[in-house]
């Protein structure tokens, strides 16, 4: 199977919408599914909401907890199958502290808001491709998890960026590499999609 082609979708759609990357990945091996992901995530959202409240995504060198903090609470709930009746908040309550950091973070320290809606669109834009291919039964490569970052890791490099007092540089830096991958990863895997599609036909399988 080439880079090009779409992959089937794993196990749990639920869990597929997280959009967890390497760091969140590691943790939620270690409790091997065993932790339910929704509490330890709405207490990662209520503590990331008071922290962005208080002003620390904008205070120098505290701007680095914000995300630690939902990554330490709902990372380890990674691996758990999402099978619960109330898991399928998980992924919008991620998004939602995703674009509420990045936004705080950004209006906090004095960013042009075209770069905030940069990178916002750029998440965005990978979310939304992320939820037409699933419903297409379709799963990007695995390794666009890696260079993607994940929530955590996108919302660590953007801490790190404040914390070393670049964070307009840091914005049009990791808002260009998120267009980047995200962009040409997607344009490529549909432009392929036409023909997996036409040679399973010629072979009578199915996608």
């Amino acid at each position: 199977m080439t880079s090009l082609e779409m992959v089937p979708v794993p196990r749990g759609k639920v869990a597929a919408y997280r959009d967890d990357g390497p760091l969140s990945r590691v943790m939620g091996m270690l409790v091997a599914g065993q932790l339910p992901p929704l509490p330890p995530l709405v207490a990662a959202a209520f503590v990331t909401g008071i922290l962005l409240l208080m002003g620390v995504a904008g205070a120098g060198g505290l701007a680095v907890f914000a995300p630690l903090v939902p990554l330490l609470l709902a990372g380890p709930g990674s691996s758990h199958p999402h099978d619960g009746r109330f898991d399928w908040l998980a992924p919008p309550i991620l998004r939602a502290i995703e674009y509420a950091f990045i936004a705080a973070c950004g209006f906090a320290h004095g960013v042009p808001p075209v770069l905030i809606f940069l990178l916002l669109g750029a998440a965005a834009f990978h979310h939304y491709d992320l939820v037409y291919r699933l419903r297409q039964r379709r799963y990007p490569p695995p390794w666009l998890a890696t260079l993607g970052l994940g929530w955590e890791g996108r919302m660590l490099v953007l801490g790190l960026f404040a914390l070393m007092g670049w964070v307009t540089a840091g914005f049009v830096l990791l808002g260009a590499y998120l267009w980047g991958v995200f962009g040409w990863e997607s344009l490529t895997c549909w432009l392929a999609a036409p023909r997996i599609g036409t040679r399973a036909a010629d072979t009578g399988t199915q996608d």
